[in-house]
């Protein structure tokens, strides 16, 4: 079964706990810079790579934002791909990505992008994989969420974050995703780090809200990597959200959890909504009493971000 994260990691400030694992997070740091001295970048020419990463883990949209860009290369009559590591308990991840287009899912990313080559692909859209030293990506965009943010802002296990947020000064691309709040805060936090760096936002936008009687009361729940962010689309969308729950991400229903969530929307006579993620980790025999929220990240500066891909150098 998939823990929850723990909850000191989204405080402002570390904690003692954070603390006392601060001598795990050191260690941790100096392998992965010995990882990134030593190992050898693949250029892998013939193909444009575009990594959608993250530092604070899990949560950021990264999926969503993959299926965007993948849209606007299409839209420009690109051959595009997603490529995607292959692991078990993300392949609700990898349907999505698969509804859309065609997905490379090897258990090693450099045997995906030969399989991508050799099939004459012009562009490859790498849904994480940003702390893959082993590829030369060709465009890089790190993502966050505006409401975790970089939580206590510590490196795994202190705290969320994958590498340290000053690394951002590497960095050219940095995309919040979210519904917009605390936006000014976050964009004068990165750009007091990285003043040159390019910031790009995104909002999600329900696609289905014709089909929901907003008059009714909703129990939701969710097990994806920000259930907050859900709960603020629905708000912000006029649901009134009268109880929710929140599982760990790519969570695994069992009947039992099913159960409960049924017969508490049955004892306050609500209606039972979850993301369209979720509802495809659910019994088929469940799914009549379910329903879901489609939704789509919504690029602010979708032009600006459009030119920067499509004028990548070779």
């Amino acid at each position: 079964m998939k823990l929850k994260k723990p909850n000191f990691w989204d405080y402002k400030k570390p904690n003692l706990i954070s603390y006392s694992l601060y001598p795990i997070s050191i260690v941790l740091k100096f392998i992965i810079f010995l990882r990134k001295k030593f190992i050898k970048k693949n250029n892998f020419k013939g193909i444009k790579k575009i990594c959608v990463g993250n530092m604070y883990l899990g949560g950021t949209g990264k999926t969503s934002l993959s299926l965007e860009i993948f849209k606007i290369l299409k839209e420009n009559n690109k051959k595009v791909c997603f490529i995607k590591k292959y692991y078990s308990n993300q392949l609700d991840e990898h349907k999505l990505l698969e509804n859309c287009g065609k997905l490379f899912k090897e258990r090693k990313r450099n045997k995906s992008i030969e399989n991508a080559i050799k099939e004459n692909y012009e562009f490859a859209i790498f849904d994480d994989g940003l702390q893959d030293f082993s590829i030369h990506y060709d465009f890089k965009i790190i993502c966050f969420n505006n409401i975790n943010w970089i939580g206590n802002g510590l490196t795994i296990p202190s705290g969320p974050l994958r590498e340290s947020f000053d690394n951002l000064k590497k960095y050219e691309h940095v995309f919040i995703n979210g519904n917009l709040e605390n936006v000014e805060r976050i964009k004068n936090e990165i750009l007091s780090l990285n003043p040159k760096i390019k910031i790009h936002f995104g909002k999600y936008v329900p696609l289905n809200l014709d089909r929901f009687n907003l008059k009714k009361k909703y129990l939701a729940f969710s097990g994806i990597g920000n259930h907050q962010t859900f709960l603020s689309m629905l708000k912000i969308n006029g649901f009134n959200v009268l109880s929710n729950f929140e599982f760990p991400d790519h969570y695994n229903y069992s009947q039992n959890d099913l159960n409960k969530i049924i017969d508490m929307a049955k004892k306050n006579e609500c209606e039972i909504i979850t993301t369209e993620k979720d509802f495809l980790r659910i019994d088929n025999l469940k799914k009549e009493k379910i329903d879901f929220v489609k939704s789509k990240l919504k690029i602010i500066d979708k032009e600006k971000i459009t030119n920067e891909i499509l004028n990548l150098n070779e």
